[in-house]
């Protein structure tokens, strides 16, 4: 198997989209925010409430998220897709400059951002990194959770591009 039959095998298993961020307390005076656009996210245990994350190993979040056991997923709803682009783009603008034009508010239990008019946000502490092939999968504790009332769909990742719910 190719890898090119691999990737377009998996393209066709629509996800949802999240923006994984941290608070990078390394980064300047006062630290600064970090995000990472992600569609390899799910529900892993109910109890206890576990998450897992997969980012690509060396990246700029999985080395954050080593060192930074504290971070938040902010599930997007259709209406950002843009914001969704701007985190997933390699060679993007600063993280502290996309976060001064997303609204957000800092997680009480993370310092973690979270993004406003998101489906849902969820606190996160990573109890379980694990190696897998070229990225890490991240295993995490959810501190809490919140379901902001938030009209429309989730944007959803599929064959190579984001979707909505018809």
């Amino acid at each position: 198997m190719s890898e090119e039959e691999f990737r377009g095998a998996l393209a066709r298993l629509a996800a949802g989209v999240v923006l994984v961020t941290a608070h990078d307390d390394e980064e300047g005076p006062h630290g600064a925010p970090a995000g990472m656009t992600a569609t390899a996210f799910m529900s892993v245990s109910l109890d206890p409430p576990l998450v897992l994350v997969s980012v690509r190993t060396g990246s700029r979040m999985d080395e954050l998220l080593e060192r930074q056991p504290l971070w938040a997923a902010s599930l997007l709803p259709e209406e950002h897709r843009v914001i969704a682009g701007r985190f997933a783009m390699k060679g993007r603008l600063s993280d502290r400059l996309l976060f001064q034009e997303v609204p957000h508010i800092r997680g009480a239990a993370t310092g973690a951002p979270l993004l406003k008019g998101a489906l849902a946000t969820v606190e996160c502490r990573t109890e379980r990194r694990v190696a897998a092939g070229d990225h890490t999968l991240v295993i995490a504790r959810v501190l809490s959770a919140a379901l902001p009332a938030v009209p429309g769909g989730p944007l959803l990742y599929y064959r190579g591009g984001y979707r909505h719910l018809a």
